[in-house]
């Protein structure tokens, strides 16, 4: 792995918060992802199932990972299967972990070989009334594929059909959105590396560079940085593009007065950031260009100041909703009969601002937490207003990643990266 070895002191926090929320007499079971082919002999590079990796810091594709608490053989309370790694592996691919090395990693003592694993599941099930299956249920998720842990579940229910199963997922909802310390100095490094990139694109970006040619100084900054790369799909989008609030493409010309509105960030240890700025390919905003930006800053601003415990992330939306249509009517896209008449379910401020302000982020960008409970102190969300103004022909998002705290404002991870319109301009002049 690129990034600096973890503290195994954050997956043995982990393990204990995870299995004291499980019933008596019960074992849960997580499998490594995939390596999705893409044909002939080539493959996706391997990205670690999240929920493994938050429980073992094992980073290796076929790993499984079983918690027995009340096992009756303290030695099979926590167990790791791994691939037995041998010479020829260790030419081909590199070396796999060890089981000395897998202890060290995880905190994990008892480290079996997958070849053993058939003959250690049927002796623990026979000691185990309940498995914990893990499925993936976060609200934005849509699985086309059949994974490795969708495998595994269905022939863990036919061969065991007498257990009782229950969720992992409720547990991990809860647990990973709050965030360990260890856990929030990784997403710092994360958001750091950002920061080195989009330093270094202000002093790049000039008029006819590409859109890619950005991405490109992006992930130049980022792998010089220890990072994999980005943590989702970049999005460089500049003039009209910004208006695709998906636009992925990243293949046009950078036009002199035009805006560039970037979503990206760096991953770091599987972990994610997640930062937006928008800037000037002139080095230098229109008068009416920083005069909606300034409006968007001052809109995350007030958004942030309501991201503290017992907040309702619903209420705290239709809070910013508010916000957004003050400034919009100041900045003549609304006026008072488009408010007056406007659709409650779809407020006029929404033709101009029609995504969420705010989600978790962690080991995934949009990152495990059930919305309808109360926000806790060390949850980590964005801040991300933004405006789009096809009929101007520019949009304009600012994204911050924060951490709430238990009293006062939030702590902003990303405080040193470059935010205001008279300090980009600036550095890009």
């Amino acid at each position: 792995m690129k990034y600096n070895q973890i503290n195994s002191d954050l997956f043995i926090n982990n393990r204990k918060n995870f299995k004291n929320k499980m019933v008596s007499n019960s074992l849960a079971v997580f499998n490594s992802n995939d390596v999705y082919p893409i044909g002939a002999d080539s493959t996706i590079p391997f990205q670690q199932d999240r929920n493994i990796f938050y429980l073992s810091g094992v980073d290796q594709e076929e790993s499984v990972l079983i918690l027995f608490p009340d096992c009756p053989n303290p030695k099979h309370r926590e167990i790791l299967f791994l691939t037995e790694t041998n010479a020829h592996i260790a030419v081909w691919e590199g070396e796999k972990l060890t089981k000395e090395k897998a202890f060290e990693t995880s905190g994990v003592s008892t480290v079996y070989w997958l070849q053993d694993f058939d003959r250690v599941m049927k002796e623990i099930m026979s000691q185990a009334d309940t498995i914990y299956i893990n499925t993936n249920e976060h609200y934005r998720a849509s699985v086309a594929t059949e994974t490795r842990e969708d495998r595994f579940n269905k022939a863990v229910k036919a061969q065991f059909p007498a257990h009782k199963v229950e969720k992992s997922n409720p547990i991990l909802q809860r647990l990973r959105s709050v965030k360990h310390p260890l856990e929030l100095d990784i997403i710092q490094e994360a958001c750091n590396i950002t920061e080195k990139g989009f330093r270094r694109i202000l002093e790049f970006v000039k008029p006819d560079v590409w859109e890619y040619n950005i991405e490109a100084e992006f992930m130049h900054e980022f792998l010089n940085n220890r990072s994999k790369g980005f943590a989702y799909t970049p999005i460089v989008a500049s003039g009209n593009n910004a208006n695709v609030l998906h636009y992925i493409e990243n293949n046009k010309q950078c036009k002199a007065g035009d805006l560039i509105l970037l979503d990206i960030g760096a991953e770091y240890a599987n972990y994610a950031s997640d930062m937006s700025r928008t800037i000037p390919v002139s080095g230098k905003f229109t008068k009416r260009q920083k005069e909606v930006y300034n409006a968007i800053n001052r809109v995350k601003n007030e958004a942030t100041k309501m991201l503290t415990p017992g907040t309702i992330w619903a209420d705290y939306h239709n809070e910013v909703g508010k916000i957004a249509t003050s400034e919009m009517l100041s900045l003549g896209l609304l006026d008072k009969a488009d408010v007056q008449n406007e659709d409650k379910d779809w407020p006029a401020y929404k033709k101009y601002f029609m995504h969420g302000t705010s989600h978790h982020m962690g080991l995934d960008t949009h990152d495990y937490g059930i919305l309808h409970e109360p926000m806790k102190a060390n949850m980590v969300f964005t801040v991300e207003p933004g405006f789009y103004i096809p009929d101007e022909g520019f949009g304009i998002r600012i994204e911050d990643d924060v951490v709430i705290q238990e009293s006062g404002e939030p702590f902003n991870l990303m405080r040193n990266i470059p935010i205001e319109a008279d300090e980009i301009e600036d550095l890009m002049n």
